[in-house]
């Protein structure tokens, strides 16, 4: 595994994972932790980048939805960083605005869960795109267009659910609703 080599003159290669959700991180601490990680755990974005500062991570995995909080502004404060972790994102509100934004904004890999732990440590070390993966065999489905369309515009106005209702010109309780489902996969 390339992610050991690459330690920062330490025995085990630094992990920090971001997650609200405490039994995923119990289980995907002592998951990587079997496979030679030293692992930190956090579950909102203030002690996420406290952790990060002192204990300089080479490897971040960052929920996309954090409570509240919005992990793509977590990912940009991780990039920042000096020494710079290479940054997965992990959702389960997977969409291609998201996707397209984590990457620019320093993630190195985005996977959408449920994931495996070999496929987690793996996109640690994509540091480049993958030309051999094939565009879709059908186009997305109207419901799925929808989910992403609604993303988009969520993210172009920072999250705030009331200006994206206001923008799509739809009543902001359906909004909600409608963003609380999980997409559809096509």
């Amino acid at each position: 595994m390339k992610v050991e080599s690459e330690a920062r003159g330490r025995a085990a290669p630094r992990l920090l994972i971001v997650d609200d959700d405490r039994d995923f991180c119990t289980i995907l601490s002592r998951a990587t932790a079997k496979r030679g990680f030293d692992v930190a755990t956090a579950r909102n974005i203030g002690a996420a980048l406290e952790l990060a500062r002192s204990c300089l991570p080479d490897f971040a995995l960052v929920d996309l939805r954090i409570g509240d909080e919005s992990g793509l502004d977590l990912v940009r404060d991780l990039a920042a960083l000096e020494p710079r972790p290479r940054i997965v994102v992990l959702t389960g509100y997977a969409s291609i605005a998201t996707a397209v934004e984590a990457i620019k904004l320093g993630a190195i890999h985005y996977l959408t869960k449920p994931a495996e732990v070999d496929d987690i440590i793996a996109a640690f070390d994509r540091v480049q795109g993958d030309p051999e993966i094939s565009p879709a065999e059908t186009p997305m489905s109207v419901k799925r267009l929808e989910w992403e369309h609604l993303q988009k515009v969520l993210r172009e106005h920072k999250g705030n659910i009331s200006a994206t209702a206001r923008a799509l010109n739809m009543h902001r309780r359906t909004l909600q609703r409608k963003l609380q489902k999980y997409p559809v996969k096509r």
